[in-house]
C-alpha cells in the first residue's frame, strides 16, 4: 500500500537536500567545462603574442600572484549575485594567459602537441577518476583539507625560492608532489559538493579548476622534461 509523501515531511526534505546537491554538482560541472573555452583561448592569446616572454620569471610570478588572488577574491564577493560567473570566466582566461610561457616551449618540442594531448588525457583521467572515487569513499575528507592547505603553503614557498635556485631536480620533485596534492584536491572538493558542506557552484568550480590548472601545468612540465623531442 503507498502513502502520500506529504504524510513524511522528513523524507520530503531528504529528497529536496538531495535533489539540491545534484543541483550544485550538476552546475559545478557545466561550469567547469564551460571554463576550459576562455582557458584555451588566453593560452592561444599568450602564445600568438608572446607576451609571457616580454616577463622575466620573477615579473611573471607577481603579476600571477597579484592577478590571480585579485580576481579569486572578487570571485568570492560575488560569488552570490550576476558577477559572478563573467567573473569566475575571466579569471580563467587570465589563467590561460599565465599557461602560455609554458605551452609555447612545449609547442616548440618537436612532439609538442601530442604532449598537450597526453597532458590533457591524463588530467582528464585524474578528474574523472576523483570524480568516482567521491561515490565510492563514505567517510569525511574535511580533516585532509587542512594537510593539503599546507602542502599548498609550502609548495608555494618552495617555488618562489626555486625561481632564484633554479634546480631542475627540486623543480621536477615540487611538480610531482603538486600533481599529488592537487589531485586529492579535486577529490575533497566534489566530495564537499557532495555531502552539501559547498552550496555554491561557483565556489565550488573555482576549487576544482585551480586544483585542475595546477595538475595540468605539472604534468605537462614533467611531459616536456622526460618526453620531449628536441630537433
Amino acid at each position: 500500500m503507498t502513502q502520500n509523501v506529504q504524510n513524511y515531511p522528513g523524507l520530503a526534505g531528504a529528497g529536496s537536500v538531495a535533489d539540491e546537491r545534484n543541483r550544485v554538482l550538476r552546475n559545478t560541472y557545466w561550469l567547469l567545462a564551460l571554463s576550459m573555452v576562455p582557458t584555451v583561448l588566453g593560452a592561444w592569446i599568450g602564445v600568438q603574442t608572446g607576451i609571457m616572454r616580454t616577463m622575466s620569471p620573477g615579473i611573471s610570478m607577481i603579476v600571477f600572484m597579484v592577478g590571480a588572488y585579485g580576481l579569486m577574491f572578487a570571485i568570492e564577493k560575488n560569488k552570490n549575485s550576476a558577477a559572478g560567473v563573467p567573473l569566475l570566466l575571466g579569471f580563467t582566461f587570465f589563467m590561460g594567459l599565465m599557461l602560455a610561457r609554458l605551452v609555447g616551449t612545449v609547442l616548440g618540442l618537436k612532439n609538442g602537441g601530442s604532449l598537450i594531448m597526453t597532458a590533457f588525457a591524463g588530467t582528464g583521467a585524474i578528474f574523472f577518476g576523483m570524480a568516482t572515487l567521491t561515490s565510492v569513499i563514505k567517510r569525511d575528507l574535511g580533516s585532509l583539507g587542512k594537510f593539503l592547505f599546507i602542502g599548498v603553503i609550502l609548495l608555494l614557498v618552495a617555488m618562489v625560492a626555486n625561481i632564484f635556485i633554479q634546480s631542475s631536480a627540486l623543480m621536477i620533485t615540487l611538480s610531482v608532489l603538486a600533481i599529488g596534492i592537487f589531485s586529492v584536491f579535486i577529490l575533497v572538493d566534489l566530495k564537499r559538493v557532495q555531502t552539501g558542506e559547498e552550496t555554491n557552484y561557483i565556489t565550488a568550480t573555482l576549487g576544482v579548476y585551480l586544483s585542475l590548472y595546477n595538475v595540468f601545468s605539472n604534468l605537462l612540465a614533467l611531459l616536456g622534461i622526460f618526453g620531449g623531442e628536441r630537433d
